[in-house]
């Protein structure tokens, strides 16, 4: 008899990789983390540190959370160099080109950031992702609520964008409203 084990719904939470613990976006990333475990989502981040260690720290502190939920997709070759929140750690080698993977999972959740978080959610719009931009400073904030292009990425979705969220409770209610209508996968051409 197969497995009917429901797949639980993988969501990156990208941002601010200096960020230290008494600022905001640690905070709404560290919220953010608990509250997706407790929708019942796997968390997966670049398992570093600032934005990645705090939604990894929250997911894992949840009274939520199980084995297997907490996941660190590192840029570089050794494991240990990811926080020690993640449950299963991933050293790809690929520095910032493992920004690719992280588009592949089910929504990304950005808080802040720069550059690297800049190519996380245009690589996730590219790959038909939900996006969802808490409005911390970085680049979260100036593209919540915006389009990365013109493309119509969903004409049943007249309003496809990058949600801006204010909080970590924002970007959960974004989730289960609209996660189960951006299902589609990019098809290479």
């Amino acid at each position: 008899m197969k497995n009917m084990l429901r797949r639980k719904p993988l969501i990156a939470v990208v941002g601010d990789g200096d960020c230290l613990p008494e600022s905001e976006a640690y905070r709404k990333a560290y919220e953010l983390g608990a509250l997706l475990v407790c929708e019942g989502y796997r968390v997966l981040t670049g398992g570093r540190g600032g934005v990645m260690e705090a939604a990894s720290r929250g997911a894992h502190e949840s009274p939520d959370c199980s084995a297997g939920d907490v996941i660190a997709l590192l840029p570089g070759h050794d494991p240990a160099g990811a926080n020690g929140w993640a449950d299963v750690v991933i050293p790809t080698g690929l520095s910032h080109a493992r920004n690719t993977i992280v588009a592949q999972s089910d929504a990304i959740v950005a808080v802040g950031g720069g550059a690297g978080t800049l190519s996380e959610m245009a690589l996730a719009w590219v790959h038909l992702r939900l996006v969802v931009a808490l409005r911390a400073r970085g680049w979260s904030e100036k593209l919540a609520d915006t389009r990365l292009d013109e493309r119509i990425r969903y004409p049943d979705i007249p309003d496809d964008r990058v949600f801006g969220v204010d909080d970590a409770a924002g970007a959960v209610a974004v989730l289960r409203e609209r996660l189960s209508r951006y299902g589609r996968r990019l098809t290479p051409t």
